[in-house]
């Protein structure tokens, strides 16, 4: 059966009643239908917010295999609240791109799902549309002035690195040349297009507080340089007012239910490899306000979203996690010892064991921010006792709480064990959340603190462009911002080949670009693009809806 099989014979309660479980009057909600809401700005309290326990799920290094994060997220959020735990769920939003190119969507699966499963996988509230739509507008109004003779601001169009954006893999618009047609049709220039969940705008709705924070980070967007090298920003363009109308319904939480009818908060989606790959401030604030025990996740691997959730969202935020829940998979643990692809259902105890360094980097990572890790084994059915318990007996050499979680099949009952761990290393209290560094650093020292502590590289080499970048960001004033890593998800080096845990590489940086709206910077390792392509067999060919209305294809 399908994860899109089995949310089709859920049977969801209306969103009011969802709503009430948080003692939420459902005269606040913002109907889409029966079963989605937006949630308003005013729900959120601080003082409520900080008494909640925040959990973050986090995993191994990804592979072909699959970590299931979400999945454990949603059903860690199910087994808390079956022990009496009021509890919450906050997510990222799925972007169209993996869902119509390989990766799929991203609303758990099996029983530990978020529901209208189809909606969240495609339009959803609209909060992709309303950010494509005010970045567009941006790229519009840069083009505009260049083109003006009454109203420029005299900027120097090769100097201008703002793209485009849309929501779907699409190659061939990485780089293009805009402008063509003559002298009615712009200034030709070379630009492009990224996906929408790299956008700069998509990291400031994920980072503001309010529309006043937004409408000050949107104005704070760099464009380029002036013929008199004068920089210019988006507010010299008296831009943020109209974007931020444009996402004026955007920058409210969505309120939709797990299978067992609990609290899910759904806001935000950018990646984890090219962005931060966070949900919002907005929503994570949101459930805290709303529950005692509020549990979202960071894309990828802890090297990457964790990392990022730690050290620019939750400093940006004033957040403290409690515990951080470290999902593997026996048969991940396999690849990453060595194990063949399609060799990983088949018990090999010495291939995991190989793969268990992949497993203590991620440990350690966790450990540096002075957190407390749960390992949490995503149970697949092709696991044996054996395998299991070397997982265990790995996890209680290093002093490390563990739970076999068995939430695809199960749901909440699944995730009991792994709620009971994460309760107790709550309760405990040992946490004592420090970031990995001080945002006042140099810019080349933060990159270097998280490549050498984080990634276990050996040094940091910069080509030609990113030390003129450097040189740009100081004389911008720009370097107290924090860094947000542009790199390969399956290696902790910026090789992809690289699996386990490699040592002594060296991190290349090839440019950073400069997100002053969103608040950081984002150096660029490896060959990291922001828009992906689709593979030669996409899963839009298998995607359909009927007369009916019935969708077939989704997962």
């Amino acid at each position: 059966m399908t994860d899109l099989d089995i949310a089709k014979k859920a049977t969801p309660i209306h969103i009011a009643d969802v709503a009430k479980k948080l003692g939420i009057n459902p005269d606040a909600l913002e109907l889409y239908g029966k079963h989605k809401a937006k949630l308003p700005l005013s729900l959120i309290d601080k003082s409520k917010a900080e008494r909640s326990h925040l959990i973050l799920v986090s995993a191994i290094s990804p592979t072909p295999a699959g970590e299931g994060k979400t999945t454990i997220s949603i059903g860690l959020s199910e087994g808390l609240n079956q022990i009496g735990k009021k509890t919450t769920v906050v997510l990222r939003e799925p972007s169209l791109g993996p869902v119509f190119g390989i990766k799929g969507g991203a609303t758990g699966g099996g029983y530990a799902q978020v529901i209208p499963m189809e909606d969240i996988n495609l339009h959803f509230t609209g909060d992709f549309s309303a950010i494509e739509k005010a970045h567009n507008l941006l790229s519009a109004l840069i083009d505009n002035n260049i083109q003006s003779k009454t109203n420029s601001l005299g900027i120097d169009s090769r100097t201008v690195a703002w793209k485009r954006v849309m929501d779907v893999n699409d190659r061939s618009l990485r780089k293009i040349v805009i402008g063509l047609g003559g002298t009615g049709s712009g200034v030709p220039r070379e630009s492009g297009f990224d996906i929408t969940a790299a956008s700069e705008i998509m990291a400031i709705l994920c980072l503001s507080n309010n529309l006043t924070d937004l409408k000050k980070r949107l104005g704070n967007i760099f464009i380029g340089y002036t013929f008199d090298k004068k920089p210019i920003f988006a507010r010299d363009l008296k831009a943020e007012g109209a974007m931020a109308v444009l996402l004026k319904d955007a920058i409210k939480p969505n309120l939709v239910q797990t299978l067992e009818g609990n609290p899910a908060i759904i806001h935000g989606g950018p990646f984890a490899n090219i962005a931060q790959g966070t949900n919002t401030v907005i929503a994570t604030k949101m459930g805290m306000s709303l529950s005692d025990y509020t549990v979202t996740e960071a894309g990828f691997g802890a090297d990457l979203g964790a990392e990022k959730f730690l050290d620019i969202k939750c400093q940006s935020a004033d957040l403290k996690p409690k515990v951080v829940v470290l999902t593997a998979t026996i048969r991940a643990l396999k690849y990453h010892g060595g194990a063949p692809l399609d060799d990983l259902k088949t018990p090999h105890t010495e291939a995991l064991k190989k793969g268990l360094p992949n497993l203590e980097k991620h440990l350690e990572n966790i450990l540096q921010f002075q957190l407390t890790p749960v390992i949490a084994i995503n149970k697949f059915i092709t696991d044996s006792d054996e395998e299991i318990e070397v997982i265990k007996a790995f996890a209680k050499s290093k002093g490390v709480r563990v739970a076999l979680a068995e939430v695809w099949a199960e749901g909440g009952k699944g995730a009991i064990d792994l709620a009971n761990e994460v309760v107790a290393a709550v309760e405990e209290n040992k946490s004592n959340f420090t970031p990995l560094y001080d945002w006042e650093s140099d810019v080349q020292s933060k990159i270097e603190t998280i490549a050498t502590k984080i990634y276990g590289a050996a040094k940091v080499e910069y080509a030609s462009r990113a030390k003129l970048d450097l040189k740009k960001i100081a004389n911008l004033g720009l370097n107290q911002l924090p860094v947000c890593i542009a790199k390969t998800q399956k290696s902790l080096s910026d090789n992809p080949a690289l699996i386990g845990r490699p040592s002594g590489f060296t991190i290349t940086v090839r440019e950073i670009e400069i997100a002053a709206g969103a608040g950081f910077l984002v150096p660029i390792t490896g060959d990291m693009m922001r828009m992906p392509g689709l593979p030669a067999h996409p899963a839009s060919e298998t995607i359909d809806i009927d007369d009916n209305g019935t969708i077939t294809g989704l997962f």
